[in-house]
């Protein structure tokens, strides 16, 4: 059964549910063959104490479009997806409005994935730049 962007998308946002992501309001907004996008939005529950987004909320955002994308391309009815590293370089700062993260992979093996994630606001201005490894292991009969 092949399935739609749409039901793909819709899959990966109720995965969600429950869950940081949630908690975040991170969602799924595009996939392509090689990319995922998620988006968050910047108000005052991922702020820092001076009113700029945290940066570990920008990190959440980036690994779980990252451990999204690496879910998506393997066979889940064999293997799971778990972060195993993750780095994030902060260049801007932002108060509102939504921030999108876009993961596309450096490298896609079977055992180990490494994901290039590129963090923008509104206005494609350039926000973070974040790399993820995943690993993705075998399910236990």
């Amino acid at each position: 059964m092949k399935f739609t962007k749409e039901d793909i998308i819709a899959k990966c946002n109720l995965a969600s549910k429950n869950t940081l992501m949630e908690t975040l309001n991170i969602e799924v907004v595009d996939f392509g063959d090689d990319f995922l996008v998620a988006r968050m939005p910047v108000t005052a529950r991922v702020h820092q104490p001076d009113g700029v987004l945290h940066g570990g909320a920008t990190a959440a955002l980036a690994e779980s479009v990252g451990s999204f994308a690496s879910h998506i391309f393997i066979d889940t009815d064999k293997f799971f997806v778990r972060g195993i590293e993750i780095t994030a370089n902060h260049l801007k700062s932002v108060t509102e409005g939504f921030i999108y993260a876009k993961a596309t992979f450096i490298h896609k093996g079977r055992t180990t994935q490494l994901l290039d994630i590129k963090v923008i606001d509104e206005t494609n201005n350039l926000i973070s730049v974040c790399k993820l490894s995943t690993i993705s292991l075998p399910k236990k009969s």
